[in-house]
C-alpha cells in the first residue's frame, strides 16, 4: 500500500494490480459528473495518462486579514475529495509539502515570501519534469498561480514551451508598473511578468538558457476582465507581443472559436508544446466567489471545461495547473463540489 500526503491529511491508496490505478478507501462526497458535449475531433487525440501533483502553497498571497495566511493551501484535499480524484483515477499522486508562510518581509527580496517560493517552485519543477519525462500528463493541483513559475520550469528542461494564460486578471505586475519600495509585493499577482523574465532576478531569473521561461510570443493571455481603472489593470501588457483574449471577447465569440485563436498562435510560433495555467478567478464571481479576487465578466463553469477541452485536443498542451480556489470561503463545500465537476470535464479523456 502507497501512502499520499495530502495537506494536513493522510490519506490511504491502493493501487489496482490490474489496471495500475489509484483507488481510496475515503468516502467522497461527489454526487453525478456532467458529461460535457465531445466534438468529434477531440475523440480522435490520444490522451496521455495523467498523474496528478499537489502544491498547497499561498506563498503567492497577501494576508486576508492580519495575522490570517491564505487558504488556498487547502484547496489541492478539498479538490481530491470532492471526486475529484476518483473522477480522473490518476495513475500516480505526488505530494509536495506545505510550504512555512511568512508574514514578514524577507531579506535581500521585496516579493512576499520570495525566498521559499524560489525553492518550492524548484522543488515542484523537479515533480513536472520527471512527469513529463514518462510521457504522461502533469495536473497540478494548487495553491495560489505563483505555482506557474515551478510548472513552466519543470516543462522547459526538455525545451522551449509555450504558455496559455487562462486568468480573470494578467497577472502582470512588476517594478517597472508599481512602487516596489512602497509595498511587498505578491507573486501570485505577478506570475506572468515573472514568467516572462520581468521582475526580481530572485524568481525571474532561472539561469541559462531558461530565461525568460517563455517569451512574449509564446503567450496566450486568456480571460482578463480589468479595465483601465482597476487595482489589477497593468496596461504596459498592450505594448508586448502576448496575445490577448479578454473576457469580453471570449464571452462574445465563445470558447471554441477562443482555443482556435490561442492553437492559432502555438502554430503561427511552431510550437508544439505548452503549458495550460487555468485561474479559478476566471469564472464569473456569481458562479465562484471563493477566490481572493473574484469579479466579472467571467466565464461559467461549463465554459472553462469546454475551453480546456478544446485547447487540449490540440495535442499542444503538455500539462497544466489549476489555481487559487479558497476552500476557506467555501464553507459548506460547494463550490469545490462544483469544481471538481467542472475539471473532471475539462481533463477527462478526449
Amino acid at each position: 500500500m502507497k501512502t499520499y500526503i495530502h495537506g494536513d491529511c493522510r490519506q490511504a491508496h491502493i493501487e489496482g494490480a490490474s489496471r495500475g490505478r489509484l483507488f481510496t478507501r475515503r468516502a467522497f462526497m461527489g454526487g453525478a459528473v456532467t458529461v460535457a458535449f465531445v466534438p468529434a475531433a477531440l475523440s480522435r487525440v490520444r490522451t496521455p495518462e495523467l498523474e496528478i501533483i499537489t502544491a498547497p502553497s499561498n506563498l503567492g498571497l497577501r494576508p486576508p486579514a492580519p495575522g490570517h495566511e491564505p487558504g488556498t493551501w487547502r484547496a489541492p484535499q478539498a479538490l481530491l475529495e470532492a471526486g475529484l480524484l476518483q473522477s480522473l483515477a490518476p495513475v500516480r499522486v505526488h505530494s509536495l509539502a506545505r510550504p512555512i508562510y511568512g508574514f514578514e518581509a524577507q531579506a535581500g527580496t521585496r516579493v512576499r515570501n520570495g525566498l521559499i517560493l524560489r525553492r518550492f517552485c524548484e522543488d515542484l519543477a523537479r515533480e513536472v519534469a520527471e512527469v513529463l519525462s514518462r510521457g504522461a500528463f502533469p495536473l497540478v493541483l494548487g495553491g495560489d498561480c505563483s505555482i506557474l513559475l515551478g510548472c513552466l520550469l519543470g516543462a522547459r528542461q526538455a525545451g522551449v514551451c509555450g504558455l496559455v494564460h487562462v486568468d480573470g486578471h494578467s497577472d502582470f505586475a512588476h517594478p517597472g508598473n508599481y512602487d516596489s519600495a512602497s509595498r511587498l509585493g505578491s507573486a501570485a499577482g505577478m506570475d506572468l511578468a515573472l514568467a516572462t523574465g520581468r521582475g526580481e532576478p530572485l524568481l525571474a531569473n532561472w539561469g541559462p538558457h531558461l530565461t525568460p521561461l517563455v517569451v512574449d510570443e509564446h503567450v496566450v493571455q486568456i480571460g482578463e476582465r480589468e479595465d483601465g481603472d482597476s487595482s489589477y489593470a497593468y496596461p504596459d501588457i498592450r505594448q508586448t507581443h502576448i496575445r490577448r483574449i479578454d473576457a469580453r471577447m471570449v464571452l462574445a465569440h465563445g470558447v471554441e472559436a477562443t482555443a482556435r485563436q490561442a492553437i492559432g498562435r502555438l502554430e503561427a510560433e511552431h510550437l508544439d508544446r505548452a503549458w495550460l495555467h487555468v485561474d479559478v478567478d476566471v469564472l464569473d464571481q456569481k458562479v465562484m466567489p471563493a477566490v481572493d479576487s473574484p469579479g466579472s465578466p467571467g466565464l461559467d463553469v461549463d465554459q472553462l471545461a469546454s475551453l480546456v477541452r478544446y485547447l487540449r485536443a490540440s495535442a499542444r498542451i503538455i500539462g497544466a495547473d489549476i489555481s487559487v480556489f479558497d476552500p476557506e470561503l467555501d464553507t459548506d463545500g460547494r463550490y469545490a463540489h462544483l469544481l471538481a465537476q467542472g475539471f473532471a470535464q475539462a481533463f477527462g479523456p478526449l
